[in-house]
């Protein structure tokens, strides 16, 4: 299923949208939007798509989206007939980014916004003391409900144990930023030549290093080794066919540069906890919770 593209509409005088909504049940919608997003989903319990990320939530569900990051949430019917509770808060990229550059109080935003182009899960803690801010934010006038963004913005970044959804090398028509020169070169590398036979020995070469120095000098900086960096890219790659083709699991694990489909199965079972099968399931063919 191709991700659809969602146009944010502004709230009256406002640069952002402020959104409740309440639903019997959340039907699955594959989307994205060049907005970031602010998720708050109350009363409910299902499954949670951001990216290549799937997982069950059964919990009050505060979630940050980065801009063009395609996401869904998809739900139970409540046994009491109660409607699902969802408070949205979309923000324009460039405005807020702005906001950032020209108001120094706001730079410590700036790794938690990078982070949200992978999606970011709060805590608990975090979450439960979001609903507060949610709730007059609903009732709120313009000048009190941005005052009430910042405010939750400050929640959301002192949350030290939040998590990252989406693998590390999934990205949406944008590539990873590296800034160091050497690296930059082999990532460029690895990206153009992601389908073919790779190794340490041939990309030390192109950075004038050494094997053993290389292995040392990429794991530093990627926090992973050689193997589980193109393991990682491969398998990303991997689950955006399975997400936006109908191309055979055999043909997308060739294409991917697993030339052996049960080692295609076997390493992206290690890193999605499911099978190629599975997970084209979960997001083409959802079953009713």
């Amino acid at each position: 299923m191709k991700a659809k593209c969602g146009k944010m509409i502004a709230s009256d005088n406002g640069s952002w949208r402020f959104e409740k909504f309440q639903f019997p049940v959340k039907e699955f919608d594959w989307h994205y939007h060049p907005e970031y997003e602010i998720c708050l989903t109350l009363n409910s319990k299902g499954s949670k798509h951001v990216g290549d990320h799937i997982s069950d939530y059964d919990n009050p569900d505060l979630v940050l989206l980065g801009p063009n990051l395609p996401h869904t949430w998809q739900t139970e019917i409540n046994e009491d007939d109660s409607p699902i509770t969802i408070y949205v808060a979309q923000i324009p990229a460039q405005w807020l980014d702005n906001l950032i550059t020209n108001i120094p109080e706001l730079s410590a935003l700036k790794n938690m916004l990078k982070l949200s182009l992978r999606g970011i899960e709060f805590t608990q803690a975090t979450t439960l003391k979001s609903i507060s801010i949610f709730t007059e934010m609903n009732n709120a006038e313009p000048v009190e409900r941005f005052s009430l963004l910042i405010k939750l913005f400050n929640l959301m970044v002192k949350d030290e144990n939040y998590h990252v959804l989406a693998s590390s090398f999934y990205t949406f028509g944008q590539k990873t930023d590296i800034s160091i020169d050497k690296l930059d070169k082999v990532i460029n590398y690895i990206y153009q030549h992601y389908t073919d036979p790779l190794s340490a020995e041939n990309l030390a070469k192109l950075v004038f290093m050494s094997t053993n120095h290389f292995h040392r000098f990429f794991k530093q900086r990627t926090e992973r080794t050689l193997n589980q960096f193109i393991n990682e890219l491969r398998i990303g790659k991997a689950c955006k066919l399975l997400m936006n083709s109908r191309i055979q699991i055999a043909a997308i694990s060739d294409q991917c540069g697993f030339h052996n489909v049960s080692n295609f199965n076997r390493r992206f079972l290690m890193m999605k906890n499911c099978t190629p099968k599975q997970f084209r399931n979960s997001i083409n063919e959802p079953s009713p919770l």
